[in-house]
């Protein structure tokens, strides 16, 4: 089975530092001193309980709330950033030039907050598997920063134009792809497409996570139906096409999926280049984003990504988190805590990563946010703290000024930045 959980150098756990989080604030409103070593966390005290010890770091997280590390379940690494290209200069898709976004794309989702990404790679066409074998360098460029899985998208794998798409999938998960993907809807042959892709799967040993709108129910039960029971899971996304379904048809096609045991990502802002955009509110979702309340009602497994970051099917595509749980509560009816947990827990679930608690023996995988309440931090917040395989590997700070009022004339102006203060 390929590398799909890269490791750090040899030793790199071991030598990290011991780490002492200090009066860090929980969801569950306790503030707490956590003490990390060996990339886990080795225990959860009362605030100043925990001495940093001789060697360990120190981090003051006063007014900060502690949360299990978001993880990025749907990403297109290989299209990143290329929403400034202009038809005058479009610069190929070369090596360097794919290494580079997909580099770039994946610290900017770290700042964010997102230790782990699955991102989707575009395998055949004039380059072949050039995209994939970038992604991969820009993976162990990655490592002991953030840990980067490929999944290898093929174009067609059904009638004789497959059959070099099929050759090229297998040698996609020789080099590196950890998992096998691909767009069942763009293939003449949607059911043999997926019939190969869970052939190969199963060669393996890989996941499997296939994009799908979702728009035809028959084709989805189909789908559903052969995906489920694969051992090392399955995942759907990002099927906003249900949401353009009669209610009861979107329903049926619902409960077939939860009785696949299949995961499905939506993605709260909107699309994605892999597959076309498409979807109006219906059946009690957003537009062009899968019914998360009629997915979560029928026990689908359900969790939540970004998609697009900056490329042509979405310029302003931010790939933060936070930003996918704040649509997914402001406009999805879904609970503050949910929505963080669709892109924390249920996104590391999705992708078959460890699940992380603010426990001792959990990994430490976590994301600090200035705030108090899990409602207050899904608002966007800025100031972040993020700590991956007990390092912290990101800092974002922000401090906010405010001018006097215009009669006093005077030039000190109030900072918010401290903790407590501000976002």
């Amino acid at each position: 089975m390929p590398d799909s959980q890269p490791r750090p150098p040899g030793g790199a756990m071991a030598d990290t530092p011991a780490l002492v989080l200090c009066g860090a604030r929980l969801a569950d409103g306790r503030t707490v001193d956590v003490r990390i070593g060996g990339g886990r966390i080795e225990a959860v005290g009362t605030s100043g309980s925990l001495p940093p010890g001789a060697g360990a770091a120190r981090v003051d997280l006063g007014g900060y709330l502690l949360l299990p590390a978001p993880a990025e379940p749907h990403a297109h690494s290989d299209t990143a950033l290329t929403a400034d290209r202009t038809a005058r200069s479009p610069a190929p898709y070369t090596a360097e030039d794919v290494q580079r976004r997909a580099t770039e794309a994946a610290l900017l989702q770290l700042g964010h907050g997102a230790t782990a990404l699955r991102s989707h790679v575009r395998i055949g066409d004039a380059q072949e598997l050039g995209r994939l074998a970038a992604v991969l360098q820009a993976r162990r460029s990655l490592r002991g920063l953030a840990d980067l899985t490929a999944v290898a998208v093929p174009r067609l794998l059904t009638g004789l134009a497959g059959a070099d798409g099929l050759a090229m999938l297998r040698d996609a998960v020789t080099m590196g792809a950890g998992v096998v993907g691909g767009c069942p809807d763009l293939d003449p042959d949607p059911t043999g497409y997926v019939e190969t892709v869970l052939e190969v799967a199963a060669e393996h040993g890989c996941p499997v996570d296939l994009h799908t709108e979702g728009a035809e129910p028959a084709r989805l039960a189909r789908l559903a139906a052969l995906a489920g029971g694969v051992p090392a899971g399955v995942t759907l996304g990002p099927c906003a096409g249900l949401a353009a379904l009669p209610a009861e048809v979107a329903a049926r096609a619902a409960d077939q999926l939860a009785a696949a045991g299949v995961t499905v990502v939506c993605l709260p802002q909107g699309g994605c280049g892999g597959v076309e955009r498409r979807g109006t509110e219906r059946a009690g979702g957003v537009r062009g984003v899968a019914p998360v309340r009629l997915l979560r009602a029928a026990g689908v497994r359900l969790a939540a990504g970004g998609g697009a970051l900056r490329d042509m099917s979405n310029p302003v595509g931010r790939g933060d988190p936070l930003e996918a749980a704040y649509l997914l509560a402001s406009q999805g009816g879904v609970r503050a805590a949910d929505a963080y947990g669709a892109v924390s827990g249920a996104a590391r679930a999705a992708m078959g990563l460890p699940e992380v608690r603010v426990e001792a023996g959990f990994p430490a995988e976590l994301l600090a946010v200035r705030g108090e309440r899990i409602e207050g931090v899904l608002s966007l917040a800025y100031s972040r703290i993020v700590i991956h395989r007990g390092r912290v590997v990101a800092r974002t700070s922000a401090v906010r000024e405010y001018c006097d009022s215009a009669e006093s004339g005077a030039p000190e102006l109030p900072r918010q930045g401290r903790p407590g203060a501000g976002p």
